[in-house]
Formats: C-alpha cells, sequence, structure tokens
C-alpha cells in the first residue's frame, strides 16, 4: 500500500503476552505497514508499578531504567496514542482498574483493542455505551481465543446467517490435559507437562473447572446475539480425578472426551459446560493437543467452524496485532 499511516499504542500489561505482543511490532513493522497501510508502534509501556515512554522504534529498555507509574491520562495525552492495548491478567484484583482505564481511553475517543476478560465480563454494557458515545471502538480477540477468529466471527461474520448455537472447546490447556489422560498419564503427570510445555498456567484451576471455557463462550454469545456477559448463568463440570477413567473409556470406544462449552439463542442467558465424548467427524473430536475450535450453529446455513489457534502468549499477542490493524487501518474497497 502506498499510503502508510502510524498508529501510536500505549501497551498496558507486560508479562509474557505483553512482550510478545511488543516484539512482533517491533520486529514485523515494515512488513504490516506495506500489507495493511498502517504501523502500529508502541509509544509507552505500562506495569503494575512502572511505565516507559518511548521514541517510535526505541527498544523497549530494561525495568530498571522505567519511571514511576504516571496516570494513564497523561501518557495518552503525551503520546497521542490512537489504542489502548490491554495485556494485564484476568484477575478479580485487576477488574476495577482494568474497567476504568478502558473507559478513559474509550471517552477520548482511543480505540481498546484487549486479551484481559475480567471487566468485559461485568463492564460490557458501560464499555460498550462509551465506545460508541466516544466514536472508538472495542476488539477483544485475545479474550476469546487467541490467535483463533473466533471472536471476529461471532461480531460480524454470522450476520444475517441465523447463528443460532455456539458450542466450542475454546480452552487449549484441557483439551490437551483430556488427551493426556486418555493416553494413559495421571492426571498430576497430565497438568505438569501441560505446564512445561507452556501451555497451561501456573494455576491451571479456571482451565480445569470450565470457567475459562465459559467466560469466552459468554463473550462469543454476547457479540453474536447481545447478551450481557454479567446477567449469564453458568453450569459447568470440572476436569478431575475422574476424568481419566471417563477419557479412557470413551478412547476404547473409538471416541475422544471434551470439555465442551454451550449456548442457545433459544436458551438465553445459560452456557454450559459439559464433558462429552466427541465422535470423529465432530470438529471438537478432531483437535489435536492445544488445538481449539468453534462451533457455530447457523441453521438454513449450516455450521460454521474456526479451529486451530493453539495456545500460546504469541498466539494471544498476535490476537492484539490483529485487533489493533483492524481498528486503525484504512477501511476501504475491499478491506
Amino acid at each position: 500500500m502506498d499510503d502508510v499511516s502510524q498508529a501510536d499504542v500505549v501497551l498496558s500489561g507486560y508479562g509474557p503476552v505483553g512482550r510478545a505482543f511488543a516484539g512482533h511490532l517491533a520486529e514485523h513493522a515494515g512488513e504490516l505497514a506495506r500489507r495493511h497501510g498502517v504501523r502500529p508502534v508502541v509509544r509507552a509501556v505500562r506495569a503494575s508499578t512502572a511505565q516507559c515512554l518511548l521514541r517510535p522504534g526505541e527498544p523497549v529498555p530494561p525495568r530498571p531504567e522505567w519511571s514511576p507509574l504516571g496516570r494513564l491520562a497523561e501518557t495518552l495525552d503525551r503520546t497521542g496514542a490512537r489504542v489502548l492495548v490491554q495485556a494485564v491478567p484476568s484477575s478479580p484484583g485487576v477488574r476495577r482498574q482494568a474497567a476504568d482505564e478502558a473507559l478513559l481511553a474509550l471517552r477520548r475517543g482511543v480505540h481498546v483493542v484487549t486479551a484481559t476478560k475480567s471487566h468485559l465480563l461485568t463492564h460490557w454494557r458501560e464499555l460498550g455505551e462509551t465506545a460508541r458515545a466516544h466514536d472508538a471502538m472495542i476488539r477483544i480477540s485475545g479474550a476469546t481465543g487467541a490467535a483463533l477468529p473466533a471472536g471476529d466471527l461471532a461480531r460480524t461474520g454470522l450476520r444475517g446467517l441465523g447463528c443460532a448455537t455456539i458450542r466450542a472447546c475454546p480452552n487449549g490447556t484441557v483439551t490437551y490435559v483430556l488427551d493426556r489422560l486418555a493416553a494413559g498419564d495421571p492426571l498430576p503427570d497430565a497438568i505438569r507437562e501441560a505446564q512445561r510445555r507452556g501451555i497451561a498456567e501456573a494455576d491451571p484451576t479456571a482451565d480445569l473447572s470450565g470457567a475459562d471455557s465459559a467466560t469466552k463462550v459468554r463473550l462469543l454469545a454476547a457479540l453474536a446475539w447481545g447478551w450481557d456477559p454479567a446477567s449469564v448463568r453458568v453450569t459447568a463440570q470440572a476436569v478431575d480425578g475422574s476424568g481419566a477413567a471417563a477419557a479412557l473409556d470413551a478412547l476404547s470406544r473409538g471416541r475422544r472426551l471434551r470439555a465442551v462449552a454451550s449456548a442457545r439463542a433459544d436458551r438465553p442467558l445459560l452456557v454450559e459446560v459439559r464433558l462429552e465424548e466427541t465422535e470423529p467427524g465432530d470438529p471438537l473430536y478432531a483437535l489435536s493437543g492445544p488445538e481449539k475450535a468453534v462451533v457455530f450453529g447457523c441453521q438454513e446455513a449450516g455450521d460454521v467452524v474456526v479451529s486451530g489457534g493453539r495456545s500460546s502468549p504469541l498466539g494471544a499477542a498476535l490476537a492484539l496485532v490483529k485487533d489493533t490493524i483492524d481498528v486503525t487501518a484504512p477501511h476501504l474497497g475491499f478491506f
């Protein structure tokens, strides 16, 4: 593309996902500009107690060289940022701060791209209303499946197709663990191997309990059907010590045990996560290791399936890159 604009970004959160995001932009800036007509540039990085301001093209310095954390409003003003990217943990402890920072950015007309889930569950309506009032956009691919573009489908790709159901394995950790159980591993060994490979968090409770899968489907249903995630009721079946026997039993009959999160438009505000035996031909059966999949049931149009997108910090970072380009790149002609 001949005309390339610069999109200055303030990055909130500098853990594995935030570092991967900043690193990818720095390494691929020229390629992104050529392909998409926009060059996203990280102009500030904010962590819990410190921040750094950057000149275009300047690498992120070591933490000891950072300054004390200032007010976000001042950072947005000093950088002229067009996008606030949130890569902070999805924990209850940061929910209020994540919501406040997103709302502040939106009120200034700054787009918000987030991989953080907690504030989306509690402040969905307020975030949406604020974005519309100030001509800003919110993108949440990193919160609905990392590199898996399920959020894009639910938000716009299914319009007019009559999507009636969502059936998903959106958590790569639990799929990997169930497959290891089917291979004969005890549950503790399967979890440790997932952690060793960087698939599972140090605390995999949200993955194995079904909470993370339910959260992602709550958000997909909000995009597809306008549900308020805060009003959604969740029932979830956890993977526990009995999972090994169930996984082996399913395998003995040519099936695979999956933790399936589902929602139906005709059963509003309910998300269920159940351990189900899947058969060959089912897109959820075909998942390998930590891959994810979402099946959108669209009645007359048929099922729309998106799968792949393995769980990793880079996968989540690439979702943030994609969404940043989406809210800043030119939207003309075919684009």
